[in-house]
């Protein structure tokens, strides 16, 4: 198989919602039909079911969401799919943001009764800041929802998306009789393990009252909502809606036959000095996310990376930008939730997991010559921060190892001050504290206090060698170092950091910092 032809059959997706719209759920069920699993575990199960496939961490299975980003690997219909299951909660918007920079679509959950929420926006946004295409699943049809109008206009206007319906529902909740697929004149029932029958059987299935409430409902749809159109669904205008039940596997099977056909294949990717389009030669990819202690037995770290370019073969060396070391891929693995195997080959839109001992980070480039560097995989400033008090001080060093470890992951930020003994570790929300603090216990045998820092806020600062001279001898109170060694500064208050930077013209304090900047700088 050529370059071309095994790069065109990758669709690289990921699934964001709301917690609770169904995600997980969601994605057990297109691993079931992919092969990748023999029996779906629901999030909210009990006993053995409850440890669903996709969430692995301990704290994921004991509070029934997703706090990490899953990768997973499946084959359907002639495509091969790698599935990022994103996590859902707010607090942990980072780790998502830098999943979506290795997708090259997204479908998004919606639950049938409480329409677009909070998170589920805050999502959609990212992706359209990527210009990454979506498709739509409308969930729980099978318990009380909301009229499906309702929803396409919310859609409409919240998103500003053009909305295509590929299918029609007809009831909902204990009334819910199936969907009708609007462009194949078939009719799926719900509970008959997605039977389809014709629109002719399907009169003599429904009701009088069903079929004439339906007739008029597709009568509006075809008038007066969009019809799908493929260059606009890749173009991110117009999202392919979907009505389901995740949970009973319903309609489930359609979503992934459209993502099979319809899906894009591998994008081009920006790096600092050219666009790496999938079909170079050279063999390329950027590092999206590092897991630590995935086996706690082996104490691992691996290393997520997308390939960019060029066809991957294991035994290859692969040089990482900006230190300029050689990494000798010999052991690279595909994932299912903890379950991985080695691969032999990978191609532009895999995502291969390389085991290392803190040699590679978030946001790193790895080629063959070196020479590249991705841009546009962030670290953000932390809107929360707390200093780290360890109930061992003889364990400070251990500390210090596991802290940093845990920023290379993107878990949290870590701050050393200049002056003091202490950690200050920020994060985006507050759930964050209880996966750090968890974390640190469980891996690492250190049990910590986070209590309430003496700041407000962390800005990383830049200028020239004179200005940041000047800016240091007037405020080492405030001045730390993040784990590269760059300098930040830690503002009491947002009134203070107007104050300083008011104060100080030459220096800029920045909200983000990319991994390419420190490679630049190195």
């Amino acid at each position: 198989m050529t370059l071309a032809h095994e790069a065109q059959r990758r669709r690289t997706f990921a699934i964001i919602s709301h917690p609770d719209a169904g995600k997980t759920t969601l994605t057990e069920h297109l691993l079931l039909l992919g092969g990748a699993i023999h029996e779906a575990g629901r999030v909210k199960a009990r006993g053995e079911a409850r440890r669903a496939r996709s969430d692995w961490m301990k704290i994921e299975q004991e509070r029934g969401i997703s706090v990490t980003s899953a990768v997973m690997t499946f084959e359907f219909h002639d495509a091969i799919f790698n599935l990022l299951d994103t996590p859902g909660h707010e607090d942990f918007s980072e780790d998502t943001y830098r999943t979506l920079t290795a997708a090259d679509s997204a479908v998004m959950v919606i639950d049938a009764a409480k329409g677009i929420e909070a998170q589920t926006r805050k999502l959609f946004e990212v992706c359209r800041l990527r210009d990454i295409p979506i498709m739509t699943f409308v969930n729980k049809m099978d318990r009380e929802a909301r009229d499906p109008f309702e929803i396409v206009d919310e859609i409409a206007d919240q998103l500003q998306l053009d909305v295509a319906p590929m299918s029609w529902p007809v009831g909902q909740g204990l009334n819910f009789r199936g969907v009708y697929d609007l462009y194949k004149d078939e009719f799926s029932v719900f509970g008959k393990d997605g039977e389809r029958i014709s629109s002719a059987e399907m009169v003599a299935r429904l009701r009088p009252e069903e079929k004439d409430k339906l007739d008029e409902d597709v009568e509006l749809v075809k008038a007066g909502l969009s019809h799908f159109d493929a260059a606009s669904y890749r173009e991110g205008h117009l999202t392919p809606l979907f009505f389901g039940s995740a949970l009973k596997n319903f309609s489930v099977r359609d979503l992934l036959a459209h993502l099979a056909e319809h899906a894009p294949p591998p994008r081009a990717q920006s790096a600092k000095e050219k666009v790496v389009h999938p079909a170079d030669e050279e063999v390329s990819g950027f590092v999206f996310k590092v897991q630590a202690n995935m086996d706690p037995n082996h104490r691992d770290r691996v290393a997520f990376v997308r390939l960019a370019s060029g066809r991957f073969r294991r035994n290859m060396k692969l040089t990482q930008s900006g230190t300029a070391k050689t990494i000798g891929v010999h052991n690279p693995i595909l994932f299912f939730a903890q379950s991985r195997e080695t691969v032999d080959e990978a191609y532009p839109g895999d995502i291969i997991g390389i085991p290392n001992h803190g040699v590679l980070r978030v946001g790193d480039t790895l080629s063959e010559s070196g020479k590249l560097v991705f841009t546009g995989i962030p670290n953000f400033a932390p809107e929360i921060l707390r200093r780290v008090r360890l109930s061992d001080p003889m364990k400070q060093k251990h500390l210090a190892r596991a802290l940093t470890s845990l920023a290379e992951e993107g878990v949290t930020q870590v701050f050393k001050p200049q002056i003091g003994s202490y950690w200050i570790v920020g994060v985006v929300g507050p759930l964050q504290l209880d996966v750090l603090k968890s974390r640190l216990r469980a891996e690492y045998g250190l049990d910590v206090e986070l209590e309430q820092a003496p700041y407000d806020t962390a800005r990383w600062i830049s200028g020239s060698d004179a200005d940041i001279e000047k800016f240091l001898d007037g405020n080492r109170g405030g001045m730390a170092a993040d784990r590269d060694g760059a300098p930040v500064f830690l503002a009491k208050s947002a009134w203070e950091l107007g104050y300083v930077a008011d104060k100080n013209p030459g220096i800029k304090f920045a909200k983000t910092r990319e991994r390419a900047d420190v490679q630049a700088e190195n």
